[in-house]
């Protein structure tokens, strides 16, 4: 068996993971009070009162149902866990979801923190979960082996993949087996796999065609990814498997499924997100035929972004320029038909949806789940419960903004820190975006500048230089400044490459 090569060198562009925890250290202390870190002591006692809950025997048992999950290798906190199998009518997907709200009492000490966190925070080195670890990587996850309280969607599908039935239910279920992603898609390439996955995968690309014909889209750009690995910490760009998008895919069906039923009963909370302005998609018609990859007329935008690949330069730019296409989203939440949203479809999935499958890492899917299970039942959800609709809105809004600052903030300390180690050497780069000079009322001067992504190191940084976008271009790294988290990339005397 060979093996692998073993170095007393650590990768290029890698940071010890010590730099990085002290660095966080200070980023956490600098951001004191904006996003909450410990939990309070009453939160955490209330959170061991409330994972030694005895469940009732009203819920339906299906622990005989070997359930699998599917999540990125490390994960802990596992809010779904999958059943798939096919019938004689085409599908049938039973999608447990965590219960969370079995755990957490509306109005009591764990839902006011929860409401003040929004939702897990992940950052490099570390995450600050929205609830006590003893309920989110505990007892209210779907960890393999053990009977966990579940919500379970009961979805049955035409052979098509359309969905013609739903059901929601509370549940007990034992997930068999924890899947992991890179694991499985590389079985699945292999021609091997579990026969689950074998199933999602099929299930996954009659939604992606569904998708497709309901005109929706989703932009397939690489994922700026922190690695640690031997005490070092590295990034990386990430391109999602296709297993990945399939099981996606099972996600955003049961959150349409949602969305058709609060609707339909007059109550609830929809993910909104409204259709992209004309002079936005004129203006990104007419940089697809600058750049010589022209969007054919006949041709859906959502198809159009399908077709294209991140490794493309010219590609790689498109895909950039198609997020003007995706601004706006937002929550609706409604108490009656008549508040339902004029246009309640999420434009990028072209249908109606929610949050509804990630109830122990984002707060507003719990409310979603107790909406729809009593509308479900055939019942109207209680008025606590809708008294605190309107609420959510506004709680996901302001926390989502917290902790998309803070771990932007993150992980610009990462690349900086592991951008050291190319100070004064130059790359190639794609030009992805562009910003005309302009004139300030003072008298002075911004030159024209292009943000520029590079491969390795996996950075995007903006450069004063003029250059078009999907231009590939070469820029020099001028300096890095660490504790500042900034870096300065340069043009290179041989601008062109």
């Amino acid at each position: 068996m060979p093996h692998r090569p073993v170095t007393l060198h650590a990768p290029r562009g890698s940071v010890a993971a010590d730099v990085i925890r002290e660095g966080i250290d200070s980023l956490l202390a600098d951001h004191d009070g904006e996003v909450p870190i410990a939990f309070p002591p009453a939160v955490l006692e209330a959170a061991e009162q409330a994972a030694a809950r005895e469940v009732g025997a009203e819920r339906t048992d299906r622990t005989d149902v070997p359930f699998v999950t599917l999540d990125p290798e490390s994960s802990t906190d596992l809010d779904q866990a999958m059943h798939l199998e096919r019938t004689d009518h085409g599908y049938r997907v039973l999608y447990a979801i965590a219960d969370v709200p079995f755990f957490v009492d509306l109005d009591r000490e764990i839902d006011h923190e929860a409401r003040g966190r929004g939702e897990t925070v992940y950052l490099p080195d570390r995450r600050i979960p929205l609830h006590p670890e003893v309920l989110s990587e505990g007892v209210a996850s779907l960890l393999p082996d053990q009977t966990t309280p579940a919500f379970v969607w009961v979805l049955d599908l035409d052979p098509s993949g359309r969905v013609h039935a739903i059901d929601l239910e509370r549940a007990l279920v034992r997930s068999v087996q924890k899947l992991a992603y890179d694991t499985v898609q590389a079985e699945l390439d292999r021609g091997e796999g579990h026969p689950m996955m074998l199933l999602l995968r099929e299930i996954g690309a009659l939604r992606t065609a569904l998708e497709a014909e309901r005109g929706g889209a989703s932009l397939n750009v690489p994922e700026q990814e922190v690695v640690a690995e031997n005490g070092r910490v590295r990034l990386r760009w990430r391109r999602p498997n296709p297993i990945e998008d399939a099981n996606a895919q099972i996600s955003l069906m049961t959150g349409m499924a949602a969305a058709e039923l609060m609707i339909a009963h007059g109550a609830g909370i929809l993910r909104t997100m409204p259709p992209a302005e004309q002079s936005a998609v004129d203006r990104f018609r007419r940089q697809s035929e600058v750049l010589g990859h022209p969007w054919p007329a006949e041709q859906g935008y959502g198809d159009f972004l399908r077709s294209l690949d991140w490794r493309e330069p010219v590609h790689l730019a498109l895909l950039n320029q198609a997020t003007s296409l995706f601004r706006g989203a937002s929550y609706a939440a409604f108490t009656s038909p008549e508040e339902i949203p004029e246009d309640p479809a999420q434009s990028a999935i072209a249908a109606p949806y929610a949050h509804a499958t990630a109830p122990l890492r984002r707060l507003v899917d719990r409310f979603v789940l107790m909406v729809c299970h009593a509308q479900a039942r055939g019942e109207r959800p209680g008025p606590e419960l809708l008294a605190a609709l309107a609420e959510i809105p506004e709680a996901m809004q302001a926390t989502g903004a917290r902790a998309g600052a803070l771990e932007r903030a993150a992980t610009e300390l990462v690349e900086t820190a592991a951008l050291a180690a190319w100070e004064g050497e130059t790359f190639e780069a794609t030009v992805i975006e562009r910003r005309e000079a302009s004139e300030d009322p003072n008298g002075g001067g911004a030159p024209t500048r292009v943000e520029v992504q590079l491969t390795d190191p996996p950075v995007t940084a903006w450069v004063p230089m003029e250059a078009a976008v999907g231009e590939v271009v070469r820029v020099r790294l001028q300096s890095v400044d660490a504790a500042g988290r900034h870096a300065e990339f340069v043009a290179d005397d041989g601008e062109r490459a």
